[in-house]
């Protein structure tokens, strides 16, 4: 399904109990290493490379997670945040940081502007699972995406 510059996994692949996430990305590498990480977790996922219909989707599916680039054209990961944490429907949604700012006072701007959690770009795609996990700790499985890749 693509919607305002995005897709949806297929779900007819997954069972519909697993968690659905939405993830915000204009880089096109990020995106597939969050897609990748989501899909070998058994999560559901929206995609989208830009912030402009973020609150509607969100609104529109009520993802169990959003991951949230900061740097985005048109509005900020920190305004959509804000927007979704005003919003009734989206409010109780944990989301992420996912970032290129990586300096100690850029952390605390960010999560004090309401994100859930924070990884700083470049990261370890085991240290993005366990953001996904804790999040999302009781509706996950118990894959590694890092095991997956060792079979």
């Amino acid at each position: 399904m693509y919607l305002a510059h995005s897709f949806m996994s297929d779900e007819k692949k997954h069972n519909f109990q697993q968690p659905l996430v939405l993830a915000v990305e204009d880089h096109d590498d990020s995106l597939l290493l969050i897609s990748y990480a989501l899909e070998s977790l058994g999560c559901r996922f929206i995609c989208q490379a830009d912030s402009s219909a973020t609150l509607i989707v969100a609104k529109e599916y009520q993802p169990d997670l959003i991951m949230l680039d900061i740097l985005l054209p048109g509005l900020s990961g920190i305004d959509v945040v804000r927007h979704l944490k005003q919003e009734p429907l989206t409010r109780e949604i944990p989301v992420v940081a996912v970032t290129a700012l990586a300096t100690r006072e850029d952390r605390e701007r960010i999560l004090m502007s309401g994100f859930d959690d924070y990884i700083s770009k470049p990261y370890m795609i085991e240290d993005l699972e366990a953001i996904i996990r804790r999040l999302l700790y009781e509706r996950l499985e118990s894959h590694s995406v890092y095991e997956l890749c060792q079979d």
